[in-house]
């Protein structure tokens, strides 16, 4: 079943959306899991059922619920948001796959670095005045610059999940 989606601006509903990551640690060992605080975005569906858009998060809010670590994660050993305070994902084509599927292409960019990212999200909700995406990706922290690596205790992939809520944007006159 293929849902469509009304054409127009949407705008994410920030009390209802959530991105959150987890990464092993100590060599595999320790699971460390964190939610940034700020998300803020937008996209535009055309006449054609494709969309692009833009989401944001604020850097310096990702809580991993352990305040020497954010502080950590905070600083130029990794997301450096003093320089870098945005993560970006710049959604350059979405559209419907199959079921209730949307493939997704655009670009990621951490610490002013930009590389290509695909994902696959789910359409949990959908009608005219709100639509509810839900997916979870891999990155691989080294393609951005987030080398800091003690004792080689943190290797692989982190995984990203987000669960976006976007509402009809109000027309202004």
């Amino acid at each position: 079943m293929t849902v469509a989606v009304e054409t127009g601006v949407w705008q994410l509903d920030t009390t209802a959306s959530t991105v959150s990551l987890r990464h092993r640690t100590m060599w595999g060992l320790v699971t460390v899991k964190g939610s940034f605080g700020a998300v803020g975005g937008q996209g535009e569906v055309g006449p054609d059922g494709t969309a692009t858009g833009t989401l944001t998060l604020d850097a310096a809010t990702l809580d991993t619920k352990n305040k020497k670590r954010d502080d950590h994660l905070r600083s130029a050993d990794f997301f450096d948001v003093e320089n870098h305070p945005e993560i970006t994902f710049a959604v350059r084509s979405a559209k419907a796959g199959a079921g209730d599927t949307v493939e997704i292409s655009g670009q990621l960019t951490v610490r002013g670095i930009s590389r290509p990212q695909t994902l696959t999200a789910r359409l949990t909700g959908a009608d005219a005045e709100a639509l509810t995406l839900d997916t979870e990706f891999t990155v691989d922290r080294a393609d951005f610059g987030l080398g800091w690596n003690q004792l080689g205790m943190i290797r692989g992939l982190t995984t990203v999940s987000a669960t976006l809520r976007f509402v009809r944007a109000t027309a202004t006159t």
